[in-house]
């Protein structure tokens, strides 16, 4: 597998999937959910760790996001979502990852008239992580959800100012929810990217297809991240053993 390209992994199914993970050469987004942030054991983890280490794999984090809003409006939330990314840290700790993908929390219907308190938030609790970021030497990318153009992600991005904070492009989001074109949003953020999500979907639901088995145009995508990103992780979001090789088998035409 390239060393460029990763697969979502649920970090709940990281154990049991281990032998698969290791035979196929799979480099593991690992999704901590809030679940798995409660119950992850140093020990078991750091056996992960080093079983992917010492076989030369490397690891993405993908951050616990449910209910979560590092932005938020209300400062209970705020802190709620700030025990749940110390977790995220304590894990990243251990695996030493070379990205960590966080979702931003902001969305138009509920924060489009608040969006600078939310923007100022969140440039509180992301310069607050960083450093240890830099620490454990990996980025923090933030996807886009649903965002229909990129100004509030630049903005983010933009006032804070740090290599460390950068951009996850996620197709698939940027299919359902985007009213900016492919070409638009990577003139405007491909000097941002860190990684690339990879799924595909026929833009009505989140249907984490297989790339090619959707609408999306992954020819002028990967067009667009060799011109403004050749050097952002691809990461494959499939949900399945299945589908994953499937998308494996589809992604070869363009490496």
């Amino acid at each position: 597998m390239n060393s460029t390209i990763h697969a979502h992994v649920p970090y709940l199914r990281l154990f049991e999937n281990m032998e698969y993970i290791l035979r196929e050469r799979i480099n593991p987004e690992i999704y901590f959910s809030s679940e798995a942030l409660d119950t992850f054991t140093h020990e078991r983890l750091s056996t992960s760790a080093r079983l992917l280490r010492d076989a030369g794999l490397a690891t993405t984090i993908h951050a616990a996001f449910m209910d979560l809003n590092p932005g938020a409006l209300d400062a209970t939330i705020r802190d709620a979502t700030r025990k749940r990314f110390e977790q995220v840290f304590q894990a990243a700790e251990i695996l030493k990852p070379r990205i960590i993908v966080v979702h931003p929390g902001l969305d138009e219907v509920r924060h489009g008239n608040e969006r600078k308190p939310w923007l100022e938030n969140s440039i509180r609790f992301w310069r607050d992580f960083l450093p240890r970021a830099t620490d454990i030497g990996c980025t923090i990318a933030v996807e886009n959800i649903f965002e229909k153009e990129p100004s509030s992600l630049r903005d983010l991005l933009e006032a804070i100012d740090d290599p460390a904070l950068r951009h996850c492009f996620d197709v698939g989001h940027w299919n359902m929810f985007a009213s900016t074109g492919l070409e638009e949003w990577f003139t405007e953020m491909g000097s941002h990217m860190a990684e690339i999500h990879l799924h595909d979907n026929h833009g009505q639901t989140d249907e984490h297809l297989p790339l090619g088995e959707g609408q999306i145009n992954f020819d002028l995508l990967f067009n667009l991240v060799r011109r403004f990103a050749p050097e952002a992780v691809w990461t494959i979001e499939a949900h399945s053993n299945e589908r994953l090789e499937r998308a494996l088998e589809n992604i070869k035409k363009y490496l």
